[in-house]
């Protein structure tokens, strides 16, 4: 149980770091959200339903990812600022750091749900529908930024990031399906190895 109390308390500390001084809370709020939503859902569920450590702590470093993104705004964090001058870059590619991890992270998420509900046999179609449903959750959150924007009107350019890129939204959901593809072929044995172990406990 430790040790999800360590996770527990690396978020609130990305969390608050964060949150001091950010480019602006508007779009800092807006970018962390998702974060507090699914820590409040996984501590709900957490009796009901627990996840592999393996799950966990991806979710941990996706929110880390959503943090630093929150804080700097995707189109500014100085690291790939530096990375975008030492290699020429046109633009700041942080997000796409970011819409890799949305898919990467979601991925893990998604099979351990498929494989413990019993909704897909391990194999090629679970492999296939993690992917698919990865890249569906990636539409729906381009959708969502879409509908902010909108509704947000100056802070749009902030939260979108899209620096001019005009397949901006595109590109994202392509780094998206690499993450998910990437998470299905790197960790899908040993998430498979940890699921055996829970199961049989």
């Amino acid at each position: 149980m430790k040790k999800y109390y360590i996770l527990i308390t690396l978020f609130l500390i990305g969390f608050i770091v964060s949150g001091i001084n950010p480019h602006d809370y508007f779009t800092w709020f807006l970018e962390v959200f998702p974060a507090i939503i699914g820590l409040v859902i996984l501590i709900f569920t957490f009796k009901k339903f627990q996840f592999t450590f393996l799950t966990y702590s991806l979710i941990l470093v996706h929110c880390y990812v959503l943090f630093i993104g929150g804080h700097y705004t995707y189109a500014e964090v100085p690291l790939f600022d530096w990375i975008k001058e030492a290699f020429d870059q046109s633009r700041n590619n942080y997000d796409k750091v970011g819409h890799f991890t949305q898919g990467f992270v979601p991925a893990i998420i998604v099979r351990e749900l498929f494989i413990r509900k019993a909704v897909v046999k391990p194999g090629a179609w679970l492999a296939f529908l993690t992917v698919c449903t990865c890249l569906s959750i990636s539409v729906f959150y381009e959708f969502l930024e879409w509908a902010v924007a909108e509704a947000s009107g100056q802070s749009a350019e902030a939260f979108l990031g899209t620096q001019g890129y005009v397949w901006d939204t595109q590109s994202d959901m392509l780094y998206a399906g690499i993450g998910a593809t990437c998470a299905v072929i790197l960790l899908g044995k040993i998430q498979s190895k940890q699921i055996e172990k829970i199961t049989t406990t």
